[in-house]
């Protein structure tokens, strides 16, 4: 049984900048769609990033929500067994419980096709809370 925990949130004011990690128990980000969710309250599961590295590729590829790109960044170390979420300029409306989530892809030919959507992932982190002061 994969385990995640995400570390990293915590309270910032507006413009300031968290990074986010999210490690596993064993050897699962390698051909293995990683990505980070956030639920506000009151507020449906929203999907942030997402990474994946095909087998054989030397670099991952990457997809980001509207609401974070330029100002979020995904990567990954897999020698650490851990995903990680740069979050930069945040404002406050990205305070919420992030969460990264693990599963295998699906047949496609790029990240947003064969990554699922929310139900889809298959291991799910306990969660860290980031909030965002004005």
């Amino acid at each position: 049984q994969v385990q995640l925990v995400e570390s990293g949130g915590g309270s910032v004011q507006a413009g300031g900048s968290l990074r986010l990690s999210c490690t596993a128990s064993e050897d699962t980000y390698a051909s293995n769609c990683i990505a980070w969710f956030r639920q506000a309250p009151g507020k449906e599961r929203e999907g942030v990033a997402t990474i994946y590295t095909s087998l054989g590729a030397s670099l991952p590829t990457t997809d980001y929500a509207d609401s974070v790109k330029g100002r979020f960044t995904v990567s990954q170390d897999n020698a650490k067994n851990t995903v990680y979420l740069q979050m930069n300029r945040l404002k406050p409306e990205d305070t919420a419980m992030y969460y990264c989530a693990a599963a295998p892809p699906k047949p496609g030919w790029n990240i947003a096709t064969m990554c699922p959507s929310g139900d889809g992932y298959n291991y799910w982190g306990q969660g860290t809370q980031v909030t965002v002061s004005s």
